[in-house]
């Protein structure tokens, strides 16, 4: 998921992030694991169909920038990603380093694909290699069966029309393979043990990656302070409020569920591309969806 779902809550990083854990496993109780994903569900493409709104006024790139300079200053209190880094030893910067740079990168791409393409087609591209994660680590009858689902709705998706914008296209296929490398590399973060504090710390390191590439597409935002609140309330939507919903989800539920329940956010990103950017799907893409949407809850993890 420009979801950033799949990194484990365990944190090894600090006194401070340690003493913060029990105050999250019951924030975590109070609701069921289902509300919480339901919630990241909602905010995982709701922020990026209200930055595509503002692309006009900061650019596709500035707002790339927002959204990961907000993320990162609301997670640097609470992570503490300079301590984190400098404590880590060289393989854990290294893994570090990786992640944060593909977040940022990933990022990127996504809002250039949804500068030019429906957000529900690059959705089901990004879903696509989620199905693909599957296969590499459990290479059954079932899991071959849905990836040629799934990529058979994608093709309908992509169709005529769309396969004419090659860059559209371009920039949503190499934001799906991040998603894949965000998957593996953050599963390593957290079998590290770094958890959050080591997402917190991956978010700073994309922050700096992206801090030459956004920053002048961004400027326009410095002065007007209504597109600087905009650009925050995308970051708080699209990064902050996803992630940590993830992680409360992800605290109570086992992969298998919670890779099941990811075959909502093909169908949650059409809906909002319906209502905030009135991206009004024809009966062949709805056709699409659903068969990406199959695909990915057909789909069987490996195992933990």
């Amino acid at each position: 998921m420009n979801s950033e779902a799949q990194v484990r809550p365990t944190n090894r990083a600090g006194s401070d992030t340690d003493a913060a854990r029990p105050a999250l496993a019951g924030l975590a109780d109070a609701l069921p694991p289902h509300v919480w994903f339901c919630v990241s569900a909602i905010f995982h493409y709701l922020g990026p169909a209200f930055a595509v709104l503002l692309f006009a006024q900061v650019g596709v790139l500035g707002m790339a920038w927002l959204r990961i300079a907000t993320a990162a200053l609301v997670f640097a209190p609470l992570t503490r990603p300079w301590t984190v880094f400098a404590r880590a030893d060289r393989s854990a910067r290294l893994l570090l380093l990786a992640f944060g740079a593909c977040l940022a990168v990933m990022n990127c791409a996504f809002y250039l694909a949804l500068d030019r393409l429906p957000i529900s087609l690059v959705a089901a591209i990004e879903f696509v290699g989620t199905i693909g994660v599957a296969m590499v680590g459990l290479r059954t009858p079932r899991n071959f069966a849905a990836l040629a689902i799934a990529v058979a709705g994608t093709l309908l998706l992509i169709d005529v029309k769309w396969s004419s914008d090659p860059v559209g296209l371009f920039w949503a296929f190499l934001n799906g393979a991040l998603f894949i490398g965000y998957i593996v590399l953050g599963h390593r973060i957290a079998r590290t043990g770094l958890g959050v504090a080591g997402l917190g710390t991956a978010m700073a390191i994309a922050f700096l990656v992206v801090l030459p590439v956004g920053l002048i597409e961004a400027l326009p935002a410095f002065s007007a302070p209504q597109l600087m609140i905009a650009g925050i309330g995308v970051g708080i939507c699209s990064s902050v409020i996803p992630y940590i919903c993830d992680q409360l989800a992800m605290a109570r539920l086992p992969r298998a569920s919670f890779a099941l329940m990811l075959s909502l956010l093909p169908l949650t990103a059409t809906l909002i591309g319906v209502v905030v950017l009135r991206q009004v799907p024809s009966l062949t893409d709805c056709l699409g969806i659903a068969l990406v949407v199959a695909g990915v809850a057909m789909h069987k993890p490996a195992p933990e």
